[in-house]
């Protein structure tokens, strides 16, 4: 019988979290330096819940001590680790290593700059109704189910509650607020789910600033 999701979380919420920001990067800590993932889960954390960090610092080293052995897995109690390219035989000294990392940054207030997202996990942590509308109305899909990209922003505010929509705008907001170039907003769209380039004539940053306004008016 496999974790109720209350169990689940009470035992590896915040672990699950932090491994989730390993999906596609490097697990490269060493005792002297924190990865690019851990400085985005840091990054992001510090700045929405920094409690949780004190609670992903326990779970990590409690999950270290104690991994799962032969009647937890059979019973399917227990939390998978993703394949992060460690070896199944480092993965304890690995957690570890994250473990006295974020002890530090909690201690000594070791917290990374304010910058960019830096990996495809903190962009969607920091825009998740951003991605929500990109990934769900701007996929490849689109010229099956929508006219145009006015009918799926329309469709997407009629089937949205309006305190969700509002949180886009507010989101958005803070896009264009960063010091990005156009570029960096083609990047910011593919790693938040578009699958399709922005209407014409507009650029990527002119179209989120488009977007913005229109859903702002509804």
């Amino acid at each position: 019988m496999s974790m109720k999701p209350l169990e689940h979380d009470r035992r590896y919420g915040e672990l699950d979290q932090v491994m989730h920001a390993y999906l596609g990067q490097p697990a490269d800590d060493t005792p002297e330096r924190r990865s690019r993932a851990l400085d985005a889960y840091l990054r992001h954390t510090w700045h929405t819940r920094p409690s949780a960090i004190a609670e992903a610092e326990r779970q990590l080293r409690e999950y270290s001590r104690n991994p799962p052995g032969r009647i937890r897995h059979g019973l399917g109690e227990f939390y998978a680790i993703p394949d992060t390219g460690i070896p199944q035989s480092g993965i304890g000294d690995w957690l570890m290593v994250l473990a006295d990392h974020l002890k530090k940054s909690i201690e000594e207030g070791d917290v990374p700059e304010p910058s960019s997202p830096q990996t495809h996990w903190e962009w969607r942590a920091r825009f998740p109704e951003t991605a929500q509308l990109l990934g769900g109305w701007f996929s490849q899909d689109i010229v099956d189910e929508f006219p145009d990209h006015d009918a799926a922003v329309a469709d997407y505010a009629a089937t949205t509650d309006p305190q969700l929509a509002a949180r886009l705008v507010g989101e958005l907001h803070e896009l264009l607020a960063l010091p990005l170039d156009e570029g960096d907003y083609a990047l910011a769209a593919a790693e938040l789910g578009m699958e399709v380039g922005p209407p014409e004539p507009f650029s990527y940053g002119a179209w989120f600033q488009a977007l913005a306004t229109t859903l702002s008016s509804i």
